[in-house]
């Protein structure tokens, strides 16, 4: 009688709890160094906690979610994971800013087939270098490995992130009048929004991502992290009476400004003041984009922008240059109600 077979483990299944475990390990010291005194405690606990008391006396609490979207094939094609992680955060706090709000804290939502160590380090070590350039503290997140839900070499993102602001100070659009001054920060490249299109685009020309485009090559152009706006905005808040600030995310130019201006106002965007850098004009080009379908898929250069008196844009101008942030007037709030509120010419 041949001796009985030894029993299943999770293993076999495709989980290993002891790659999981080397994670955790070697991420704790790159989360340390993005906590702030209120985080209480450290990694491990079912629940991270953070403790606001005494910081705020009428907090609004104002909280995020997203992921990366398609980069994140790019990123695999490529092999670069050191990065997308920065996008992940970036993706999350600059919406919350919008409102005013400063970012906390952070979570993280990693999901993989099988945990190669090494990639798992690099990702969530870009999610720590993002926090840490936001001013949040990663306080927790999640890693799960899950046998055939994913391709090998194949992973997925999400973010969440909670921010808080003074309710006096909660910036909802209120404040918007006709007159106002759209004034665009600069992006650092397609972020992480239309890369479907890129891709498609990429595919469609047979591009070669190691050519030069300008001073880099088309790979880094592409894969250049999303700019975190948090610390020089809740710089300049203070120092001027900013009406509403969007953050040009999914929808482009045409369709995420207008989220923050009230009914009865609409925008009119002078595509002449809005250059397009390299990248963007290699797309339009290889891909025979539209411009409307630029404006409404691509941040096109703008990744940020604020709507403010004509009379403090020279001062925007200078604090956000002292933090290295380029800037244009590219348009004005107008008296316009109906369909179409948003005009691009």
């Amino acid at each position: 009688m041949s001796a009985a077979s030894p029993g299943l483990t999770y293993r076999d299944a495709g989980v290993d709890i002891d790659a999981g475990n080397e994670v955790v390990e070697r991420i704790k010291p790159l989360v340390a160094r993005t906590f702030r005194k209120e985080v209480m405690g450290g990694l491990g606990g079912f629940g991270a906690l953070f403790n606001i008391a005494g910081k705020y006396r009428e907090p609004v609490l104002v909280s995020g979610t997203d992921g990366v979207g398609t980069k994140l094939k790019l990123a695999q094609q490529l092999n670069r994971h050191d990065t997308i992680g920065i996008d992940l955060v970036a993706m999350c706090v600059n919406d919350v800013l919008v409102q005013g709000a400063e970012p906390l804290f952070f979570l993280d939502y990693f999901a993989t087939g099988k945990l190669d160590v090494a990639t798992t380090v690099a990702v969530v070590g870009g999610i720590a270098k993002g926090c840490e350039l936001a001013g949040c503290a990663l306080i927790g997140g999640e890693t799960a490995e899950m046998p055939d839900m994913y391709a090998p070499g194949e992973y997925d993102l999400a973010g969440f992130t909670v921010g808080a602001v003074e309710q006096s100070q909660l910036l909802d659009g209120k404040k918007v009048r006709a007159g106002d001054i759209i004034l665009g920060v600069a992006s650092s490249g397609p972020h992480s929004n239309g890369y479907s299109l890129i891709r498609r685009i990429i595919s469609h020309v047979n591009a070669n991502l190691g050519d030069n485009l300008g001073a880099v090559s088309l790979a880094d152009a592409l894969m250049a992290p999303t700019t975190l706006y948090v610390k020089p905005m809740l710089d300049l808040l203070p120092q001027i009476d900013v009406h509403a600030m969007a953050h040009i995310t999914g929808g482009g130019l045409s369709e995420n400004i207008i989220r923050v201006v009230p009914d009865g106002l609409g925008l009119d965007i002078d595509a002449g003041a809005i250059v397009l850098p390299p990248v963007f004009d290699w797309l339009k080009r290889s891909g025979n984009v539209a411009p409307a379908e630029m404006w409404r898929t691509f941040n096109c250069g703008i990744g940020f922008t604020l709507l403010l008196d004509a009379g403090d844009v020279a001062t925007a101008k200078r604090l956000l240059a002292g933090h290295g942030l380029a800037t244009r007037e590219i348009g004005q709030v107008v008296a316009r109600d109906g369909d179409e509120r948003v005009r691009i010419g």
